[in-house]
């Protein structure tokens, strides 16, 4: 989709405020509001903005040329990129994963897939998807962070949260990425002060060379 892959960006304390931006795989878009402060996520849907009209004229054209061409796996990018765009995220994931399909090893397609089944209030399929992502490449930082996102929001899982930004910082430290990263982190013990991982425990990880 067109973003930086990450669902949404941290600001502040992690429970008792809006979280803010949402990110993808490639280029910048319109923010939309996160899921609102509390100690238990709501499903994404609820919060969700309003989408702008979909352009139908640009979408028919688009599935003209994907019927036209059935090896072109940028087209049905676009396509997904198109319906994610406009919250239509159960027609996102069909042309993303026919983009999948004859591009298997493309990482950023398949984290963008993870973020469309998470905003259908699938974790478990996002969480699924994203380990298909690292199955390709294991330093993807944005994958990590959307695992982050989706263990704290869509599992309530907020250690397993933890080691996901955790890795990010270990992968490329200098990063905005990493960045973002830490300012999830820090909001997370903020409110969660006896939130483990390995920085609260004083512990350290094997670290990768960085980027």
């Amino acid at each position: 989709m067109p973003k930086e892959s990450v669902i949404f960006g941290i600001a502040g304390v992690f429970f008792g405020v809006l979280l803010g931006w949402i990110i993808g795989s490639q280029q910048a878009v319109t923010a939309r509001p996160a899921p609102a402060a509390s100690t238990e996520a709501q499903s994404p849907q609820a919060q969700s903005r309003t989408a702008p009209p979909l352009d139908e004229s640009r979408a028919a054209a688009l599935k003209a040329t994907a019927d036209s061409k059935p090896k072109d796996a940028a087209t049905r990018v676009e396509l997904g990129n198109l319906y994610f765009d406009h919250d239509r995220f159960s027609d996102a994931v069909r042309w993303y994963r026919e983009a999948l399909a004859l591009e298997p090893k493309n990482t950023d397609v398949s984290t963008d897939l993870g973020i469309a089944y998470y905003y259908m209030n699938q974790p478990d399929a996002a969480l699924k998807q994203f380990d298909h992502s690292l199955n390709i490449d294991p330093r993807h930082t944005k994958t990590h962070l959307n695992i982050g996102i989706v263990r704290a929001f869509g599992k309530q899982d907020l250690e397993g949260a933890v080691r996901a930004w955790e890795r990010v910082i270990e992968i490329a430290p200098s990063s905005s990425d990493a960045a973002t990263a830490r300012q999830a982190l820090a909001g997370v013990r903020s409110a969660h002060p006896d939130t483990g991982g390995a920085a609260a425990q004083g512990t350290q990880r094997p670290q990768d060379k960085p980027e």
